[in-house]
């Protein structure tokens, strides 16, 4: 499973839990390694290794560089997912829910590789996720916020009701347009809450990012 550590990845792995018809062999993300740092979200290494650690499965590191293109990140991928398939996995889970083009990409990349994608929570509405995932007792907090489409003052915060009830109309409750993203301490996959706290607030190429620090 493509695993970033925020509420979308979250709510996919109990999805497929639930459906009892795969078994999560591994987790895969991108990580920059000259940071230290997962991708694009910024959450810390070591935080997302914990997150694999309390959730008992294998944490593949995929390592591009700062500011990789896209032609680099699809060939670092092109080597992880080939390594996947020698080992014996033939499906690979995102938690995708509407971008249809984005998920024609990801089966157009996992075909060549000869692999399949598995979409769990694909047509499902935002709105309804977003409220389950709060009242299921998921814990998140948003690490980075697209300054083009939300105020800076939301990064940082909890992922919860009040969150919810605060951004424009025109954005995504679970920011699949690349609103926000989030990195889940706590919830029913975990046996146990990620203790972090808040550390810097930066803003960066029209990015707000907090960073976490392991508690």
């Amino acid at each position: 499973m493509c695993f970033s550590g925020g509420k979308d990845s979250a709510l996919a792995l109990r999805a497929l839990g639930r459906e009892g018809r795969f078994r999560v062999e591994r987790l895969i993300t991108t990580v920059t390694d000259a940071y230290d740092r997962v991708s694009m979200h910024g959450v810390r290494r070591s935080l997302a290794r914990r997150q694999a650690e309390l959730l008992d499965l294998p944490l593949v590191e995929v390592p591009v560089p700062p500011d990789s293109s896209n032609d680099v990140y699809e060939s670092a991928m092109a080597v992880a997912f080939g390594e996947v398939r020698r080992s014996g996995i033939r499906r690979v889970a995102f938690g995708d829910i509407f971008l249809q083009d984005l998920r024609e990409y990801r089966e157009a990349q996992l075909a060549a590789c000869g692999l399949e994608c598995v979409f769990p929570l694909w047509g499902q509405s935002t709105r309804r996720l977003a409220a389950d995932f709060v009242k299921s007792g998921f814990r998140a907090i948003t690490v980075c916020v697209s300054l083009t489409q939300l105020p800076v003052s939301f990064v940082g915060r909890d992922y919860d009701e009040s969150f919810l009830a605060d951004p424009p109309p025109d954005a995504d409750p679970c920011g699949e347009n690349g609103e926000f993203h989030t990195f889940v301490r706590d919830g029913p996959v975990f046996p146990e809450p990620i203790p972090v706290a808040r550390g810097e607030v930066v803003e960066r190429a029209g990015f707000a990012f907090c960073d976490l620090l392991p508690g």
